[in-house]
């Protein structure tokens, strides 16, 4: 028996071992087309690995890096499922257990067998360095953006809604569509804006000016949104263009802090998470001159659940470190207690603080959804590393806000002033 045949026949055996200790529900396709059990049904949900690298890859270097190169080359894949269907058979019993309860030897005997195997290849995201957060160095934000936002327009109109809203979106009902639930909440957005004809707004980090566009059109304002991202910015325009509004609104490339003027009100919808700790004092201070005396500020943000102190909190688990490292370079996570604090630190008063976890679990559960079903078209835009790597993260993500481990809260806030608010009594106007 020669060595490759002894190195297949060693990890069979390691995995129908693992199999049977588990209980799980999934089977193993291995790069000879045999099968873990044996009489795995062709129909089954089962991990497919392509070639002996994937296994000395993971037996050298077990980590968050190694998985994401063998999944976006699609060494690493799954048959029959999808990473919702991973996580459902994740063992009831922690690592260590399981690694204790394994067979010593059978571990040993197909670690040492693969062990100084090749690797192998192709490894997509091997060059990519680890993330920083923003130093708001244009030149960088500008980079960073361009890396996430400028994929393709045609690309994320396979699977966002017909508005190209790429933000959290908001169900009256658990069933509804994307388009509908996006509309949804521009409508919230506006309403607890309370926009009203006449008035301007400013729209900060205004992606494909979804919102803005709403806004108008809906709700008779005038008004301007700024994006990092080129191909965001041109859809936009376009779009204003076409629609006739580009009387009334009007959307550029560039930075949050280079805005001007002063105006009604002004939104930050998901922008706050590119800015970095370290910036937050330039963010909040361009939406304290940019908001006139009296008007109203809604911030949308995801964050993270706060830890004993900020020390800690800065540090990155595992989960967090992949995704700003291969999806979101620069970015850096807030939790509501701070983004509360340091609304009330320059100047504002906070009126409405609301969290839409659950809300974000299905959204992102649904772009997930719609790019697998787009699949091929989505390989053809971008190829298959950027589609399968969004896959992984819209998966994650969803998983993530499922968890717990991410939440999302939107944050109303108007200049701090002596007297009256000027709001109503109640927030019956929110939810009209």
């Amino acid at each position: 028996m020669d060595a490759a045949v002894k190195r297949l026949t060693s990890l069979k055996k390691l995995l129908a071992h693992a199999h049977e200790r588990l209980g799980l529900d999934v089977g193993f396709v291995l790069w000879d087309g045999s099968t873990v059990p044996e009489n795995l049904s062709p129909d089954a949900f089962a991990v497919s690995i392509a070639d002996e690298g994937v296994v000395a890859a993971m037996m050298r270097r077990p980590n968050a890096d190694t998985l994401a190169n063998l999944w976006v080359s699609g060494r690493l894949d799954l048959r029959n499922g999808t990473l919702f269907d991973v996580v459902k058979q994740r063992p009831r019993v922690r690592t260590k257990q399981f690694i204790a309860s394994m067979d010593k030897w059978m571990l040993f005997d197909t670690a040492r067998r693969f062990a100084f195997l090749s690797r192998g290849g192709p490894w997509p995201l091997e060059n990519i360095k680890t993330d920083q957060p923003s130093r708001h160095q244009f030149v960088e934000d500008k980079e960073n953006v361009h890396y996430h936002y400028d994929a393709s327009n045609a690309f994320y109109a396979l699977w966002l809604d017909e508005n190209m809203v790429y933000t959290c979106a908001y169900f009256h009902d658990w069933n509804e569509d994307i388009d509908t639930a996006q509309r949804n909440k521009m409508d919230m957005v506006c309403r607890k804006l309370r926009l009203k004809a006449g008035e301007t707004m400013l729209d900060l980090g205004c992606g494909w000016g979804g919102l803005l566009i709403h806004a108008a059109q809906h709700y008779g304002i005038s008004g301007y949104g700024v994006t990092l991202a080129e191909e965001q910015a041109h859809y936009a325009q376009e779009r204003i263009a076409r629609l006739g509004l580009a009387d009334r609104i009007r959307v550029d490339c560039a930075d949050y802090a280079s805005v001007k003027g002063e105006y009604d009100k002004v939104s930050a919808i998901c922008i706050l998470e590119h800015v970095g700790s370290d910036n937050f004092a330039d963010f909040y201070s361009t939406v304290h001159r940019s908001l006139k005396p009296g008007g109203l500020f809604l911030n949308q943000s995801i964050a993270r659940p706060a830890k004993r102190n900020d020390r800690v909190f800065k540090n990155k688990n595992r989960d967090y470190a992949t995704l700003t490292k291969y999806i979101f370079p620069g970015a850096e996570l807030d939790y509501v207690g701070r983004t509360a604090a340091n609304l009330e630190r320059f100047g504002f008063e906070v009126h409405d603080v609301e969290g839409w976890r659950e809300h974000y679990q299905r959204t992102c559960q649904i772009w997930h959804d719609r790019l697998l079903a787009n699949r091929a078209a989505a390989e053809k835009e971008v190829g298959p590393v950027t589609t399968r790597l969004w896959l992984a993260y819209l998966a994650g993500c969803a998983i993530a806000f499922e968890r717990n481990t991410a939440l999302v809260f939107q944050a109303l806030a108007s200049k701090r002033a002596r007297g009256p608010s000027g709001l109503p009594p109640t927030r019956a106007y929110m939810y009209q």
